[in-house]
């Protein structure tokens, strides 16, 4: 059982956080928020990687001090140095942006492979 004041590592809405444990009951956990390890990914995540999903969400990290309600399973006891919020915010957004960016250069790719194989195969796009 995690207990208050503990340091852990939670995941919460497609992000994952380093906070302070505020409180906690038998099956979830009160996190205050002090850094961000992951940035929560955007779109729709019951159609993952689809632009044309009909609502495309925005998802924006927690805030610092923020106080966000986690399942127990999905908090462990955190035990590193917890970086400056804002330091580590930078950092998985610019984390995000190139995971994105290199998705982003793949299908590009992909699209050029698929050009070429099409017009070997005689085929128009």
């Amino acid at each position: 059982m995690l207990t208050e004041g503990q340091i852990v590592k939670a995941e919460h809405k497609t992000g994952q956080y380093i906070g302070k444990v505020a409180s906690a009951d038998e099956r979830r956990v009160l996190v205050e928020i002090m850094a961000v390890l992951r940035h929560p990914q955007q779109g729709d995540l019951h159609s993952a990687y689809d632009p044309d999903a009909a609502l495309f969400h925005e998802r924006r990290a927690s805030a610092e001090r923020e106080k966000v309600w986690v399942m127990l399973r999905d908090a462990v006891p955190y035990a590193g140095e917890v970086p400056p919020y804002r330091e580590s915010l930078a950092a998985a957004w610019e984390a995000e942006v190139r995971r994105i960016d290199r998705m982003r250069r793949w299908a590009e790719q992909c699209l050029a492979c698929l050009d070429t194989l099409g017009t070997d195969y005689g085929l128009d796009r």
